[in-house]
């Protein structure tokens, strides 16, 4: 097996999605691996590292494409590189279809097997692949929005642990999924109010046991939501349904009624976004104001800690990849279940249902 791994073009991506580590099992294992110049260096490692390791290291991603059985990427295809993909080859990264009906279409005319990390599924039904980026985004979350509520960035100049003799500032996360409940975890430790909101009855009493307290946990309906949300300083939309298109949950209606100069950092814009005024930025241009209110939705998010992501991606997608080495493409699918469940198109059809249904293909 040939497995190629090209630099992410996408703006302010900083991961990889191969380590020399990872590079040295593969070939260990009996792969080939063809990288492509500086594909690794804004996560900290350099080309010797992986020629060191054993892996080719080519000039051009449009050599990496071409010699590649398998292409093994972090980020989803961009129209620049949709020209470069085989027919017939296969692909694992992150592919998000649901909110990429373009991409979606160029993987089924070429037959590519399109394996999506986020829907590859453990043994116990959770998703380890999605897991480490949630747990990164839902920090961030916290540290990016304190920084866009300093005044001088446009922010109603609240210091979301406030100091004595004032009030804290006032985080609502919606949504206690992985990434929700790290966004809580960063908030509650800088001293801030906060709030969660989730239909999961489970995952709040997890929460309340976890803080004792001192997190407010509330069930998401539309009138705790329209209380929650104009009171907040900081709003995290952490709504993700796998795969499928995530619902929106907070209206525009609702933003309009939030303070000026208060901050959303909508965490789930790779599903589409679950609050109704967002609409993807970059790490170029990262927020907008509509209503007064500053609004962050960069999809990739992580690539702001590019090596602490690229570690903790790797270290979940090495027993995949090995298992795609040792077993071949065809064989390690068809003998673990799990991975089978990462397949989102192959021979020209959508085959994961929530992506079908999004998209309104039948799969």
């Amino acid at each position: 097996m040939i497995i190629g791994v090209p630099k992410e073009i996408k703006i302010g991506e900083t991961r990889v999605s191969m380590t020399p580590s990872l590079c040295r099992r593969c070939v260990a294992l009996g792969a080939r691996v063809i990288m492509e110049k500086s594909a690794g260096i804004t996560a900290g490692f350099v080309d010797a590292e992986y020629r060191a390791a054993g892996a080719k290291v080519v000039a051009e991603s449009a050599q990496v494409w071409r010699g590649a059985d398998l292409i093994l990427k972090v980020k989803e295809p961009l129209p620049a590189e949709y020209r470069l993909i085989r027919d017939g080859q296969a692909l694992f990264t992150y592919l998000h279809l649901a909110a990429g009906p373009d991409l979606a279409r160029v993987l089924l005319k070429k037959r590519v097997l399109g394996i999506a990390y986020e829907t590859v599924e453990g043994t116990d039904g959770a998703f380890p692949l999605l897991k480490p980026m949630s747990q990164i985004a839902g920090r961030l979350s916290i540290q990016i929005g304190s920084y866009f509520l300093q005044s001088q960035h446009g922010g109603s100049g609240v210091l979301l642990g406030g100091i004595p003799g004032t009030m804290p500032g006032h985080v609502v996360v919606v949504g206690a999924g992985n990434s929700g409940a790290h966004a809580v975890q960063m908030a509650a430790g800088m001293g801030a109010r906060v709030t969660v909101l989730d239909l999961d009855t489970r995952k709040l009493e997890a929460l309340d046991t976890e803080y004792r307290g001192r997190v407010v946990t509330l069930m998401s309906n539309p009138a705790n939501l329209e209380r929650e949300v104009a009171d907040a300083d900081l709003l995290v939309g952490a709504v993700l349904i796998p795969a499928a298109k995530a619902p929106t949950v907070v209206t525009r209606q609702m933003v309009a009624r939030m303070r000026r100069g208060s901050v959303i950092v909508d965490i789930a814009i790779d599903q589409g976004g679950c609050i109704e005024s967002i609409r993807p930025t970059s790490h170029e241009n990262p927020v907008y104001e509509e209503h007064g209110v500053i609004h962050y939705a960069v999809p990739n998010m992580p690539a702001l800690v590019g090596r602490t992501s690229t570690i903790g991606l790797t270290q979940a997608t090495e027993p995949y990849v090995a298992m795609l080495v040792r077993h071949g493409i065809e064989g390690a699918i068809s003998s673990t279940p799990g991975l089978a469940r990462g397949v989102n198109t192959e021979n020209g059809k959508i085959a994961y249902g929530a992506v079908a249904k999004a998209l309104g293909y039948t799969s």
